[in-house]
């Protein structure tokens, strides 16, 4: 019977045992799964100890080698001993580690001989104990088998037998019919009387047979077969509640594994939370102190070769570039305070959020918040150092003037008033700080390039069309205060050189002149007009001949110097079918306006070798003098020595605006892929050695200008662009 009052198997499933085994045999099959689950588990166990060791052991052996330069530094100043790292909290912490990783390997290896022990070798035993007795139960079984078919055979047998009387009984019962008036007939008639008595006892005997059988039938099943089941039954119960049991301890086993490593993870949160940065950095600078001495400063050094004293020179000639350049530094530190103050307050503001951001979590990242600040302390630190230059310079002026400021604006100032020859430092122009030009060689430059002015580009840039309003340099950038890497002078207007000049002397510039009979020439259709140059045959004119014979250029590598005059051809226009329009001089603004009255005409612009970037990192403008840049804009880098690369450490000026060199790439191969002009254009329109510089000049709406450069090595071309076209204008004109 059940021993909670259940259902029973001899009850409910009568002459099943075959079932019922065949459920014992799964039991067990389930049983060594089990043992071999965590027989393999034991071992991963062990395997994982192993690694945790050795994994420790290195962990240890990393520390012994870096734990001084850790706590006093790669080279103390003060003498340090063995019981110096115990004094580091951040030492003790990752001592803590590393002894927890070690103890918890070997929590692993007594959870492995746990499971052993515990689980896997009961497990066995149980699993051997209930096969026996499993076996037994089938022995039991096959004996009741045997016993009631013995009985069967019997009733069998005795039916068999009684038969065999029967029809011996009949046989006599004939042969003393046949003998009545025999002398035998006695002899028959007792025969037949003894043969009828051995039939009548082989019935009883039957009939007890079938007695007998009829009752070990219903003992067979209605009570020794149930009794087997249900012994099969409690055999079942009995495997299943040692099997449960040996799982439970197997749990109680890991429960414990598990709290003796949240015991390490504990002991290791105790060391972490006691790491003091500010006790392991004191330790740090009590073993570093060292005696320091600031640098000297440095003193006014003479050149070897003239002897000269150290006082600023506040003769009337330099004291225009004094107080022209004293005008810039106050100007510039006006713009430079209300940012400074603003960055200042905003650096405050960003290190309240992030101790707010870090005592709290649930606000948000505080990570990207310190980011903001850094960055905003990194300005402030930029733009200090900025005010500092601006404001020791704005005082060493101030004090060698003595008062005496100038008018602070635009004046007359001409460069050949020097020895060597430089640039008014109010607003950089080479000659006539008023935009006009004073004597020259009488070329009819229009005023459209004699009268290029452009500010200082530490400021601003002004450049193809696109001028920028002081006014509206209210909040200087980064670019504002860069400075420049190097002294440079600004192109002036442009010039052809006529021949071939090698330089006799250091102060002469080396100029090749334009192959003959290719000079320039120009390509019109009814909507797309085409002016071409060699690029090599352009120069720049900085200072023009003042009667010696001589000018002073700058060729597109920057470099500068001295060539005959007439060896130059000013480019006062630019070539037509039939005259020379007037053509603005590189950086001078492009107008569009007229275009739309004679979709024949266009302004032109002199081409010249020309460099063009292509984004690789997006970039905020941070003020009206910079750009925003996208992934994949490309733009045109100006020429000369004053532009492009050379404009300032860390900046890269372009034909509008500046920008940081370090987000741009190199562009290379066709920038606009609508375009249909290009190489199979200038195959079948252009003569080969004219394909080095070509300026595309498009007629009709909006009359957009593009620059490029034959670039031979990748057979393709590169775009610069001047003012960008639209959808409309990028078909019209092709």
């Amino acid at each position: 019977m059940s021993a909670n009052g259940g259902q029973t198997y001899g009850q409910h499933l009568p002459d099943q045992v075959e079932r019922i085994s065949a459920l014992s045999d799964a039991q067990l099959e389930l049983l060594a799964d089990v043992r071999e689950l965590h027989k393999e588990r034991a071992a991963l166990e062990r395997e994982y100890a192993a690694k945790l060791q050795l994994l420790a052991k290195k962990a240890a052996d990393k520390k012994a080698k870096k734990i001084i330069a850790l706590v006093v530094g790669s080279e103390p100043t003060k003498a340090w001993d063995e019981s110096t790292p115990t004094k580091s909290t951040l030492d003790k912490a990752y001592t803590q580690l590393i002894s927890s990783i070690t103890e918890s390997s070997q929590d692993h290896v007594y959870l492995a001989d746990a499971l052993t022990s515990q689980v896997v070798e009961p497990l066995k035993m149980t699993e051997r104990k209930y096969e026996d007795s499993k076996k037994r139960e089938a022995q039991h079984y096959q004996k009741l088998l045997a016993e009631r078919d013995r009985i069967y055979a019997d009733r069998i047998r005795n039916k068999q037998k009684y038969d065999e009387e029967c029809a011996e009984v009949e046989t006599y019962r004939q042969k003393q019919e046949r003998s009545a008036d025999d002398r035998h007939a006695e002899r028959a008639a007792r025969q037949y009387e003894q043969q009828q008595a051995d039939m009548l006892n082989s019935k009883n005997a039957y009939l007890i047979s079938i007695t007998v059988a009829n009752k070990v039938k219903d003992k067979f099943y209605a009570e020794d077969l149930p009794s087997l089941e249900d012994e099969l039954q409690d055999l079942q119960t009995r495997l299943l509640t040692r099997f449960v049991g040996i799982l439970k301890g197997a749990q109680d086993i890991q429960l414990k594994h598990l709290d003796a490593l949240r015991a390490h993870l504990t002991d290791t949160e105790t060391a972490l939370n006691a790491v003091s940065p500010q006790a392991d950095q004191d330790l740090f600078i009590d073993y570093n102190i060292a005696p320091f001495t600031p640098p000297p400063d440095w003193g006014f050094e003479p050149s070897p070769v003239h002897y000269d004293h150290g006082d600023m020179s506040v003769e009337p000639t330099p004291k225009v570039y004094l107080q022209n350049r004293l005008s810039r530094c106050k100007a510039k530190l006006l713009e430079l305070d209300p940012v400074l103050a603003s960055k200042r307050r905003e650096a405050e503001q960003l290190e309240k959020l992030v101790a707010a951001y870090t005592s709290d979590e649930t606000l948000g990242n505080a990570g990207e918040v310190l980011d903001n600040y850094l960055d905003a302390r990194h300005e402030v630190t930029f733009y200090g150092i900025s005010r500092a230059v601006l404001s020791t310079e704005s005082e060493t002026i101030s004090s060698a003037l003595n008062g005496d400021e100038g008018a602070q604006s635009p004046h007359s100032f001409k460069s050949s008033s020097f020895s060597i020859p430089t640039t008014c430092a109010y607003c950089k122009l080479p000659a006539d700080c008023t935009g006009t030009r004073q004597g020259g060689r009488g070329h009819g430059l229009s005023d459209s390039v004699s009268s290029i002015s452009s500010v200082s580009r530490s400021s601003s840039v002004i450049s193809h069309g696109d001028a920028i309003d002081s006014s509206a340099l209210a909040t200087p950038t980064p670019s504002s205060f860069a400075r420049t890497s190097h002294v440079v002078e600004d192109k002036g207007p442009s010039a052809r050189v006529l021949f071939d000049f090698s330089p006799t002397s250091p102060f002469e510039l080396t100029a090749s002149g334009a192959s003959p009979g290719y000079s320039d020439g120009v390509f019109m259709s009814a909507r797309l007009t085409i002016t071409y140059f060699l690029a090599e045959s352009i120069v720049h004119v900085l200072e023009e001949d003042d009667g010696s014979g001589w000018v002073k250029v700058a060729d597109d590598s920057g470099a500068t110097g001295l060539v005959p005059a007439s060896y130059l051809e000013f480019l006062d226009a630019a070539p037509t079918p039939d005259s020379r329009a007037s053509t603005p001089g590189p950086g001078a603004p492009v107008s569009t306006d007229d275009c739309g009255t004679d979709p024949c005409i266009s302004r032109l612009l002199i081409c010249s070798p020309i460099s063009v970037v292509r984004g690789i990192y997006p970039y905020k403008a941070q003020g009206p003098d910079e750009l925003d840049v996208e992934e994949g804009t490309v733009i045109r880098l100006t020429d000369g020595p004053s532009g492009g690369r050379n404009y300032a450490d860390g900046w890269w000026e372009g034909t509008r605006v500046c920008w940081p060199y370090s987000t741009y790439s190199e562009a290379d191969g066709p920038l606009d892929p609508g375009f249909r002009g290009g190489r199979e254009w200038e195959e079948r329109h252009l003569p080969q050695q004219l394909r080095k510089s070509v300026i595309y000049t498009f007629s009709g709406r909006s009359c957009s200008l593009f620059r490029c450069r034959w670039r031979p090595h990748r057979f393709g071309l590169g775009f610069g662009v001047g003012s960008l076209p639209t959808a409309e204008d990028s078909t019209s004109g092709h």
